[in-house]
């Protein structure tokens, strides 16, 4: 009865996305790591952008990593396409191109996680595996008054065990995207849409005034600040401009991104000697000090667990610097378009 309920809200008011009513494992794969922390309405362009460019598995599997954060650029949690692209070489390689479909060899694949796995075999192979999202978690903790707080392996386990007493065993596939669309578009965070709710009768939140209790979430994550100064240093040489840049190593955030050198502090430099240290550090780590140097405004870029404050210093030099620091190396502007960097860089670049 449950599922029977849920179908005919879903064949009323369920969404019509380009990644549904397909059963080719590689496009749904795609869109469930593109939509891994990412809107549906961001992450439809990406997804089209990859099936356009990188059309099989074995498409993406020859692409450098390069390319592919390229393509990615703009999307943010980048280990999403490095583990991408990992696991369509493995794909592509190792398994003769053929997509595993089986639910633990597709969890076996790099950065794929039970949610993950659950989506893909449900949706591509009609594997009976709910799939729990956060629009699931909260849908399913009200109607039944579950207070574990979720995000956890504990919460995970007891979500699927509920849910395979009611999942409808023969359309796994139209079950967990009705659960997901119920949960994104009449179970909200914010004021839910209780009085037209089709379960309203039977939700637990509903009867006993529980709404926004529920979920019940983990502690919040404590947001570090981290202070960047970027200095972008330019010369001319006789085909043109050059910029100093260098890649994000593994280890810290933006891996395999391209941005200018910089000066990392634990808190802010003091307005009154921020020029100054600037310059000292420039005539240090270039050999000279720049004939010019501006120092823009601070912006703020939020990440999930960081707060970067960062501050761009224009830095000219009129002929080629004595030296630069060992990681770092001169690019040209058409070379600088083609390299993959973080939306905090693409913001200041658009802004040039």
């Amino acid at each position: 009865m449950f599922s029977e309920k849920l179908f005919r809200w879903y064949a009323d008011y369920g969404r019509r996305l380009p990644w549904r009513g397909i059963d080719n494992p590689y496009y749904i794969w795609l869109s469930e790591i593109i939509l891994q922390q990412t809107r549906i309405e961001q992450g439809r362009a990406y997804y089209e952008h990859f099936v356009a460019t990188y059309p099989t598995v074995e498409d993406l599997a020859k692409a450098s990593e390069e390319q592919v954060l390229k393509s990615w650029q703009g999307l943010g949690y980048y280990s999403r396409a490095r583990n991408l692209h990992t696991a369509a070489r493995h794909v592509a390689f190792d398994l003769g191109g053929r997509f595993p479909d089986r639910y633990e060899d597709i969890l076996a694949l790099k950065g794929v996680g039970r949610y993950t796995a659950a989506a893909i075999a449900s949706f591509a192979f009609r594997l009976p595996y709910p799939v729990i999202d956060g629009n699931v978690y909260r849908f399913v903790s009200r109607l039944y008054g579950i207070f574990t707080p979720i995000g956890t392996d504990k919460a995970y386990d007891e979500f699927e065990r509920l849910l395979l007493n009611v999942m409808d065993y023969r359309r796994p596939d139209i079950f967990n995207q009705a659960m997901m669309d119920f949960g994104s578009l009449c179970c909200k965070p914010v004021s839910p849409d209780c009085a037209d709710c089709i379960f309203r009768q039977e939700c637990f939140a509903h009867k006993e005034g529980k709404v926004e209790v529920l979920p019940v979430k983990q502690a919040p994550v404590i947001i570090q600040e981290r202070y960047l100064y970027y200095m972008d240093i330019r010369w001319h040489e006789s085909d043109g401009e050059r910029l100093l840049v260098h890649q994000r190593q593994a280890g810290d955030i933006w891996q395999g991104l391209y941005e200018f050198p910089l000066l990392e502090t634990t808190s802010p430099i003091k307005e009154d000697c921020l020029a100054e240290r600037l310059r000292e550090f420039l005539a240090e780590s270039m050999g000279c000090p720049p004939e010019s140097l501006m120092v823009g405004s601070r912006l703020r870029h939020q990440l999930t667990h960081r707060t970067i404050i960062a501050q761009f210093v224009g830095a000219n030099y009129t002929s080629r610097p004595p030296k630069w620091p060992d990681n770092c190396r001169p690019v040209s502007w058409e070379e600088m378009k083609s390299l993959p960097i973080s939306r905090l860089i693409d913001r200041y670049l658009s802004k040039m």
